[in-house]
C-alpha cells in the first residue's frame, strides 16, 4: 500500500475544504508546483491532484498549475476535477499526467470510463465519492441516489486502474478513515481501492494496511501532512515495515 499526498487547488494556490464545502478552506501553499516538488523529495511515489473549482464548474479551471506541478516532478501524477469528455482527458494526458480520474462524469455517463479505458489503457481512475453510503457528484454538491458499491461494480471489466473510495463526512476532518466502509467496496470489486478522507494519525495508516488483503492499494492524505500531525517520511516508512 502506498501513501499518495494530496494537493487540492482553489484559485491557483493549495488549500484543504472541510467535508468538500468551498467555503471551509484553508490555504497550505501559495506555490503547489513547490509543494509537489517537496512531497516527492521526501519520497512521494504518486501525487493526487484535485482541480477543486474544476469539479464545481464542469469544466478546468486551474490548468496553468497543474501545468507548473507537472513540470515540477519526474514522479507519476493522478488529476480529477472537472474532466467530464475525451478531449480533456487527452489533453490532460498529452500534458503529462499520469492518470486521470472521473468522478461526476463516472456516474452520469459510464460509457466515457469504458470508452475512455479503450483509448488510454491503466491511465483512468475512478473517483466515488459518498455521504452516507451514497454517491456524490459535481463537487460533492449533489447527492445522488447511488450507492457506492452498486458504481462501483458497474466498472468491473471495463479496465479502470483503480477506485478512489472517499467518505465525504470524514474529509478534511481529521477523523480517522472509513475502514469498514473502504473494506466492504473493495472486497465487492475486483479493481483496486485507494483509501480518501479524515486520515488524521499513523495508526489510520496502519488499520488501511490491516485490510489491504481487501484490495486497498493505496492511501491519499492531505491536511494531516499540512498541518504536521505527521510526517510524509514516516507514513511511507510505516507502509515499507
Amino acid at each position: 500500500m502506498i501513501v499518495i499526498p494530496a494537493i487540492d487547488l482553489k484559485d491557483g494556490r493549495c488549500v484543504r475544504l472541510e467535508q468538500g464545502l468551498m467555503e471551509r478552506d484553508t490555504v497550505f501553499c501559495d506555490s503547489p508546483a513547490e509543494q509537489a516538488h517537496a512531497w516527492q523529495e521526501q519520497g512521494a511515489e504518486l501525487l493526487h491532484i484535485v482541480d477543486l473549482n474544476g469539479a464545481f464548474a464542469g469544466e478546468p479551471r486551474n490548468r496553468s498549475s497543474i501545468e507548473e506541478i507537472v513540470r515540477a516532478v519526474t514522479i507519476p501524477t493522478q488529476l480529477g476535477g472537472g474532466i467530464r469528455d475525451l478531449a480533456t482527458i487527452e489533453a490532460y494526458l498529452s500534458l503529462g499526467i499520469g492518470r486521470v480520474i472521473l468522478g461526476t462524469a463516472a456516474q452520469r455517463n459510464p460509457l466515457l470510463v469504458e470508452d475512455a479505458c479503450r483509448r488510454f489503457p491503466g491511465r483512468i481512475v475512478v473517483g466515488i465519492d459518498a455521504k452516507n453510503g451514497m454517491v456524490a457528484v459535481q463537487g460533492w454538491a449533489e447527492v445522488t441516489d447511488v450507492s457506492a458499491r452498486e458504481l462501483a461494480l458497474r466498472f468491473e471489466g471495463y479496465g479502470v486502474a483503480a477506485i478512489i473510495y472517499t467518505d465525504i463526512a470524514r474529509d478534511g476532518m481529521l477523523s480517522g478513515p472509513n475502514i469498514e466502509a473502504t473494506q466492504e467496496l473493495a472486497e465487492a470489486i475486483s479493481i483496486p481501492v485507494i483509501a480518501s478522507g479524515g486520515v488524521s494519525t499513523l495508526a489510520d495508516i496502519a488499520g488501511l494496511m490491516a485490510i489491504e488483503a481487501s484490495g486497498v492499494t493505496g492511501v491519499i492524505t492531505g491536511k494531516a501532512l499540512y498541518t504536521g500531525a505527521f510526517s510524509l517520511a514516516d507514513a511511507i516508512a510505516l507502509t515499507k515495515e
